[in-house]
């Protein structure tokens, strides 16, 4: 049984949080690309989104994917000792609907085993690449989770085409057989015609400042912070990109601008925490 209860007044607006990958991690692709490793843009860009949140004192959870942190083994403990959260993306960027359960299980303990190498401590969130993870196609997903210790999942997202548009936009906590795990769903702006991708991506920069703040206004209103999403890449607008369709090439990339002036008109305007300390939150309410 899902329950909506917990949800307690928190001292932050926004969980920012961060899907740690390369530019050219993009699920779907009929063959993966073969990219040199001097080609790889993921630490410069993680080290310009550190500055950014240093100078503005938040906090944010990087969600890194395994296959990352393997091949630059520096990511991990630059943004562990700037005090961050560590969470999962999974290992090799494969859609969870791809793996099967035991693939799954794998991935999960394998990159759960380098971030605790890494940065000192074993990740208990998890967000599945291209929020590949659904309550009719993967069930089983949820119940592993709980099983291999992660206590939130940020995987389901309430909007069309990779989500369930008549998910719920607010936290809410699963009721599993190994005990509760919260999901805790991207922030979306309801509108006439849907609910609109505005936390993270390519809505964040295509869609109007207001549409993200009444988003955010949103949530808190109804007792949870606003939780935002980034890649890196999307602090690299002259960053390469890899030859997609038009519409794939925009889902994946969308506008080619900086995301970093958006995000820090929100830093001067809100404050922000973790995900971890929101779930700490409605577990000791």
């Amino acid at each position: 049984m899902d329950t909506f209860s917990g949800l307690v007044d928190m001292d932050f607006d926004i969980a920012l949080t961060v899907d740690v990958e390369e530019w050219f991690h993009v699920c779907g692709l009929s063959s993966k690309p073969v990219v040199p490793p001097s080609d790889f843009r993921v630490l410069s860009n993680i080290e310009k989104l550190l500055t950014i949140l240093a100078n503005h004192q938040a906090r944010a959870t990087f969600f890194i994917l395994g296959s990352v942190a393997q091949k630059v083994p520096e990511l991990v403990p630059l943004i562990a000792a700037a005090g961050h959260e560590l969470a999962s993306h999974g290992f090799s960027h494969e859609l969870v609907t791809s793996l099967g359960p035991e693939d799954f299980r794998d991935e999960l303990r394998r990159t759960a085993d380098i971030v605790a190498s890494q940065g000192g401590g074993r990740p208990v969130g998890f967000r599945a690449p291209q929020w590949s993870l659904s309550r009719g196609k993967t069930p089983w997903a949820f119940d592993i989770l709980r099983e291999e210790g992660y206590i939130y999942d940020s995987s389901l997202n309430p909007v069309s085409l990779v989500g369930n548009p008549a998910g719920p936009r607010l936290p809410f906590r699963m009721e599993l057989p190994a005990g509760g795990l919260w999901e805790i769903p991207p922030m979306v702006a309801p509108s006439p015609v849907g609910n609109l991708p505005v936390a993270g991506g390519w809505g964040f920069r295509f869609f109007p400042q207001s549409l993200i703040t009444s988003g955010i206004r949103s949530a808190n209103r109804n007792g949870a912070p606003a939780v935002l999403f980034l890649h890196p890449r999307e602090l690299d607008p002259a960053g390469p990109r890899l030859k997609l369709s038009p519409i794939r090439s925009f889902a994946a990339y969308g506008p080619r601008s900086d995301a970093a002036g958006r995000l820090e008109t929100l830093l001067r305007q809100y404050r922000f925490g973790t995900m971890l300390q929101m779930v700490q939150a409605w577990e000791s309410a």
